[in-house]
C-alpha cells in the first residue's frame, strides 16, 4: 500500500514546503493539496512543491470544474507536471457544495460536469485541438501550446454514480471515508480496471498518547458529522438528535467561539465512524482492515496530529514500514 498526505494550504507556503519534504523523507508517496477559493491557490503551492521535492507525486486533492474551467485546469496541472519532471497527478471532482455556494456557484449536473471536464482535460493534455459540444461545456478548437506528458487523473467520489464514473474515466479514485462500512460500500460500487488506484482519504490523528490523538481529531469529525447525509449517519447508528447537537455546537463555535463545547458534543461513536485516530498500533490495525478491502493508497487527512512534524515522523517510523 502507498501512503499519501493531504494538506490544506491554510498556512504559509514555506510551511507546506517543509511538510512536503518531510513527508517525502519519511516514506510518503503522494502529497495532495486541497483546492478551495478561501485558501492559498493549490496550483501555485504545487509549483513550489515541485521544486522542493524530488520523488513524491504531487497533486490536487481535489479541484473542481465549477470554479475553474477545464482548460485552465489542464494548463495548470500540465505546468506542474513540467516543473516536477512528470510527478503531477490530478484529483478532480464535483467540489464542495457549501463552499461553492459561498461564491455564487450552483453545482448543477455534477456527474455530467465532471465527466465532460475530464474528457476535455485528457484531450488537451494529449495535445489535441478540442472541439466539444456538451451539455455543460462548449469548446471550439482549444489547444495547449506545450506538451505536458502523462498526468494520472483521480476522481473524487462518494455516491454510487460518481464512483462508477470514476471506474470508467479515472486512473484512480479518492474516497473520503474512515470506517470499513463506508469503504466497503464505495468499493462495491466501483468496477476498477487493471492498475486502478483506490485511495481513501481519512480524518487522521496519531499520537503516542491516545487521548491526545482523540482530542485533536474532534473538531474535524464535527465538520464531517455536520454535513453527513442521514443514510450515512444511520449506517453507523448515530441518531439525528446527536448530529443536530453537533451542528448547533458548530454554529456556536463559529459565532461565539465555544470550541470546547463543540468538542464535547462529538461522541466516541462519531470518532470511530469518521476518523482513524489513536496510537500507532491502533491506527495500523484500522488501516490493515482497509487494505483487506482493496484499498491501495491510504491518504492521511487533516489534522494528522497535534504536532504535525512529530506526527509525520511517527507515521514514517512506525506505520508506513508495516505496509512496505
Amino acid at each position: 500500500m502507498e501512503f499519501g498526505i493531504e494538506m490544506l494550504p491554510n498556512v504559509k507556503p514555506y510551511e507546506l514546503e517543509y511538510y512536503a519534504k518531510l513527508a517525502e523523507d519519511n516514506g510518503f508517496g503522494y502529497v495532495w493539496i486541497t483546492d478551495h477559493y478561501n485558501n492559498r491557490n493549490a496550483f501555485v503551492i504545487l509549483s513550489i512543491l515541485a521544486k522542493a521535492t524530488q520523488m513524491v507525486r504531487i497533486g490536487t486533492g481535489i479541484t473542481n470544474p465549477f470554479h475553474i474551467n477545464p482548460a485552465v485546469i489542464a494548463s495548470a496541472i500540465a505546468t506542474v507536471n513540467e516543473l516536477s519532471g512528470g510527478r503531477a497527478v490530478l484529483g478532480i471532482g464535483a467540489g464542495d457544495k457549501f463552499t461553492l455556494e459561498k461564491i455564487g456557484i450552483d453545482r448543477r449536473k455534477p456527474l455530467t460536469t465532471v465527466k465532460e471536464a475530464v474528457e476535455i482535460i485528457k484531450r488537451l493534455l494529449k495535445g489535441e485541438s478540442v472541439e466539444f459540444e456538451g451539455d455543460v461545456f462548449k469548446f471550439s478548437g482549444a489547444k495547449l501550446t506545450f506538451s505536458s506528458g502523462n498526468v494520472p487523473i483521480y476522481i473524487g467520489a462518494q455516491g454510487p454514480k460518481m464512483l462508477r464514473l470514476a471506474s470508467e474515466i479515472g486512473d484512480g479514485v479518492i474516497i473520503n471515508a474512515s470506517h470499513p462500512k463506508d469503504v466497503r460500500f464505495a468499493i462495491e460500487n466501483l468496477k476498477p480496471k487493471e492498475g486502478f488506484d483506490i485511495a481513501v482519504c481519512s480524518a487522521f490523528s496519531v499520537d503516542k498518547d491516545r487521548d491526545v490523538a482523540i482530542q485533536n481529531v474532534k473538531v474535524v469529525v464535527a465538520f464531517i458529522v455536520a454535513s453527513c447525509p442521514s443514510e450515512v449517519l444511520k449506517r453507523h447508528g448515530i441518531d439525528e438528535t446527536s448530529a443536530n447537537a453537533v451542528r448547533s455546537a458548530l454554529n456556536d463555535a463559529f459565532t461565539k467561539g465555544n470550541w470546547k463545547e463543540l468538542a464535547e458534543a462529538v461522541s466516541e461513536e462519531m470518532i470511530e465512524a469518521f476518523s482513524i485516530s489513536g496510537t500507532p498500533d491502533e491506527v495500523i490495525e484500522k488501516i490493515e482492515e482497509l487494505e483487506k478491502l482493496g484499498v491501495t493508497q491510504f491518504i492521511v487527512g487533516s489534522p494528522v496530529g497535534k504536532d504535525r512534524v512529530k506526527a509525520i515522523k511517527l507515521i514514517g517510523k512506525e506505520i508506513i514500514p508495516k505496509f512496505a
